[in-house]
């Protein structure tokens, strides 16, 4: 292999976390949440959707072209040990939660947890025809199942804090 190669199928593994650990696919989720508290959560110039949207876009884009690349690499089809996809996708899964947990929120934690709980659950599962996507070609159909469990995971964050909220304005 190449050592561009080399490079790409490191990346698309995240080094290690795909290639030596167990479950590779909840490392890169992990690694995912840290991305999005380093670079989303934490910086005050990215409080603007569009900022938000766009890294979030050309980290994706990146990311259909590096797993494509490793997937012929690999010589198998969404290989395990790409984990670039979740790592791109989790930043997805906490859009809009800031808004009603707040930046410094003393139950921030509880949400990270529950939205990697969230997202490991609908990439494991694949419900809500989720399976079919990863029947799309190369990189696309790799990272475009992530991208929809991140979104199901993001839209059942917003459903238990309206659920949550509900609770609170009866109790």
């Amino acid at each position: 292999m190449s050592y561009i190669g080399k490079i790409i199928v490191g990346i698309a593994t995240l080094g290690p976390l795909g290639m030596r650990m167990p479950a590779p696919g909840t490392w890169g989720s992990a690694a995912g949440m840290l991305f999005y508290v380093l670079i989303f959560k934490s910086r005050n110039t990215l409080d603007t959707w569009a900022s938000y949207l766009g890294i979030l876009t050309a980290a994706v884009l990146v990311a259909i072209v590096i797993c494509g690349i490793a997937e012929k690499h690999f010589k198998k089809k969404d290989p395990g040990q790409v984990i670039l996809d979740e790592f791109v996708a989790m930043p997805l899964v906490f859009v809009g939660v800031e808004s009603f947990v707040g930046k410094e929120g003393n139950y921030w934690f509880l949400w990270m947890l529950g939205g990697l709980v969230a997202f490991r659950f609908f990439d494991i599962v694949k419900p809500f025809g989720i399976r079919s996507l990863q029947k799309l070609p190369g990189g696309l159909g790799i990272v475009i199942d992530d991208l929809a469990a991140a979104a199901a995971s993001c839209a059942l964050l917003h459903i238990v804090h309206l659920g949550l909220a509900g609770l609170a304005a009866f109790g």
